[in-house]
């Protein structure tokens, strides 16, 4: 929320925001506020699911064109729930297992909840769906939302950008 200095009037900008000085003033914009997961209360945020990404692309040397991330509460094949990471790769992973298991380490530090979940076996580590290139960009058209204005949502905290996605593939 962004307030005049008065508080005669307020605007709810949607932005979650982190403050790097507060002499002078300065803060940076680390995602928004309704793109998170916490289907089994792990409390997960944008700026997490990022810097676990660059951190596990950069150790593979692999160039992601875009992802997004689900819950995946009941799982089809059964076992326990996950996060279900659906990326589009410019150049994947040689080793994909590898890859998922050290992007799911790269989440344990960035998020002391998921790290509670995933140890506690209430989660199993997240599990990472690869779809064919150009998908995210057919989702976005479908819905009417191409252009760089629209952003793919990098977390929800339901199914249907996922469900759509995958029933694509």
């Amino acid at each position: 929320m962004v307030n005049y200095n008065a508080g005669l009037f307020g605007y709810d900008i949607g932005d979650a925001v982190r403050f790097t000085s507060l002499n002078p003033y300065k803060l940076l914009v680390t995602g928004r506020v309704k793109h998170y997961i916490s289907a089994f209360g792990e409390h997960v945020i944008g700026k997490e699911v990022d810097e676990a990404m660059q951190k596990a692309a950069a150790l593979h040397n692999v160039e992601v064109t875009e992802y997004t991330v689900a819950p995946q509460v009941n799982p089809p094949e059964g076992g326990l729930p996950y996060h279900e990471w659906l990326v589009e790769f410019e150049s994947a992973p040689q080793d994909p297992v590898a890859f998922a298991r050290d992007l799911d380490q790269a989440m344990t530090e960035q998020n002391i909840y998921y790290k509670d979940l995933i140890e506690g076996r209430i989660l199993q580590p997240l599990v990472i769906r690869t779809l064919q290139k150009g998908s995210f960009i057919e989702y976005m058209k479908s819905q009417g939302k191409l252009g760089g204005q629209n952003k793919v949502p990098r977390l929800t905290n339901g199914r249907k950008l996922a469900d759509a996605l995958l029933k694509k593939e």
